[in-house]
């Protein structure tokens, strides 16, 4: 009989490939933010905020401080410090030479920027001031207190213009508008947000977000607001009386902190779920997400979306800076429209063709492992795979192996003849990638493949392969005791789920044929279910 020979079959580690992420143009233009620069500051880092002008400083609220950093040393330039209790709210002027900010001690301070001088001290508030900003005008300083209050000051006069007391509770979070000095928001733990006409001293709005608000900000237009609060960031018609126009809800902690990016058409949260979510202004729909090591407290963005400044909750800063693109012509501009400067990486003919004979001379050569296998040499096919630069930079190709392996049913010859180095490779990638849903069932039959070979021998291993083989079986054991939570939920929630079911059945039973089912047939209701 003729022997037929068939084509060697090569082992497929595309099937635990990590599931391809859609590589968009907002994610592209975002990472482009590069590496964080963590800088630790005394206490929670209560406000942020940019000079609106060159070099585009940023001021840090915390502890008893305002400082200032220069965004590309990632160092303090200037020290702010004449407060006795608690600095809050410091933000900057529209031309940048002067600062207010509101404190603990139920005063406003404005300082001049250059000299760090206090210019003005505005006192009336019978609270706390958390939040101050500066009108349109650049004339007047508004402050948000926690007595209840929201106020209006004359810079040159040192004057109290207007006082509204409408809130019930602590008023945390405001906004002047953007296209008038007489318009100001305000937002409280109330729960409302209340529009102002300083000019008739009235509230011509007010709205109920349903949770105390953090923060709120105009649209450049000035005809529409977004108040955050609690999971919640809602979107609002003024001119449509104060109409709901979205409810957005991506965080699963309290949002404290929003913003506008990429010229007013992105807007930017912050939450104490350690997340940045960004979303496209016309959809409200998330683009990018950003993760953080604790809880976000405070966020600010400069001018062109250069620096990403982001303060958390134990006193750290963190300061993304943007890397810039090599220059190149004019015409290669304008790829993305709300980011100008952003442009693609141009892969020339000449390296396209050198990666192209690369990977052909890849494909003609085969993957070592593939070698082994296809010789029948699993112990060297199994330890090629152990090799730290494959199995950790490449996991899948040395879970595709062992897959293989275990369908040959040929596993327990490979581990048998490994050496005590490759043994404890092995029990290391065992460990290492437990965890990882993509190899979960691989691993666990792999280790039941090694605890049948090894049994016999795990007393006589090397002190380190005998840890990381205890270790082994002690995650394994955890995970299983997690796999019956698991399941012990999962059913818990089927329960309820079926009693809902069952609850709506009888409601419609009883308002459609006005009958109540006996205990005999709810009973039979469930067992169905």
């Amino acid at each position: 009989m003729a022997h037929i020979s068939y084509p060697f079959k090569k082992t497929n580690k595309a099937v635990y490939q990590k599931p391809a992420s859609v590589l968009t143009e907002d994610a592209i233009y975002w990472k482009k933010l590069g590496s964080p620069v963590l800088v630790k500051e005394f206490g929670a880092i209560d406000y942020l905020d940019f000079s609106p002008v060159e070099p585009y400083y940023f001021a840090a609220t915390c502890s008893v401080r305002v400082q200032v950093y220069d965004p590309i040393t990632k160092v303090v330039a200037k020290n702010i410090s004449k407060f006795v209790e608690a600095a809050y709210g410091a933000t900057f002027r529209a031309d940048g030479r002067l600062l207010v900010a509101g404190s603990e001690e139920a005063a406003v301070k404005l300082f001049d920027v250059q000299s760090k001088n206090v210019l003005r001290v505005f006192t009336g508030h019978t609270g706390p001031v958390h939040r101050t900003l500066f009108t349109k005008d650049h004339v007047k300083i508004i402050s948000y207190s926690d007595d209840k209050s929201v106020s209006l000051w004359d810079i040159a006069t040192e004057e109290k213009i207007n006082t509204f007391s409408e809130h019930t509770d602590y008023v945390r979070a405001g906004a002047a508008s953007p296209i008038s000095p007489e318009i100001i928001l305000s937002g409280s733990y109330d729960h409302t947000v209340k529009l102002y006409d300083c000019r008739s001293n009235e509230v011509v709005l007010s709205v109920n977000h349903g949770s105390p608000v953090e923060s709120t900000l105009f649209l450049p237009s000035g005809g529409i607001f977004i108040s955050a609060g609690g999971t919640e960031i809602k979107v609002w018609d003024i001119f449509n009386g104060g109409k709901q126009l979205a409810n957005i809800s991506q965080h699963h902690k309290t949002v404290t902190t929003l913003r506008l990016a990429s010229n007013n058409s992105r807007l930017m949260s912050a939450s104490l779920d350690r997340h940045v979510k960004i979303y496209d202004i016309s959809t409200f729909k998330v683009v990018h997400n950003i993760d953080f090591p604790n809880a976000v407290l405070s966020m600010a963005i400069s001018k062109h979306d250069d620096t990403l400044a982001v303060g958390m909750i134990d006193g750290i800063i963190s300061i993304r800076k943007r890397e810039k693109p090599a220059k190149q012509s004019d015409e290669k501009k304008g790829l993305f429209k709300f980011a100008p400067d952003h442009i693609p990486t141009i892969i020339t003919e000449e390296v396209q063709n050198k990666h192209k004979n690369k990977q052909n001379n890849k494909v003609t050569q085969g993957p070592e492992y593939d070698k082994f296998l296809r010789k029948m040499e699993f112990t060297k096919a199994l330890s090629a795979v152990l090799k730290t630069y494959v199995a950790t930079k490449y996991p899948e190709k040395t879970t595709a192996l062992i897959q293989e392996m275990l369908r040959r049913q040929v596993l327990h010859v490979a581990m048998d003849g490994l050496n005590d180095k490759d043994i404890g490779s092995l029990l290391k990638y065992f460990k290492k990638n437990l965890g990882e849903t993509r190899f979960t069932r691989v691993i666990i039959d792999a280790a039941n493949v090694f605890v049948d070979v090894f049994e016999s021998q795990v007393k006589s291993f090397p002190e380190l392969n005998l840890w990381l083989y205890t270790s082994l079986m002690k995650e394994i054991e955890e995970e299983i005791e997690v796999c019956k939570r698991v399941s012990e939920l999962e059913g818990a929630i089927n329960l309820l789920m079926a009693g809902a079911q069952i609850t709506e059945t009888s409601d419609t039973l009883e308002i459609n044929d006005n009958f109540a089912p006996s205990a005999k047939a709810l009973k039979e209701i469930v067992i169905d279910v």
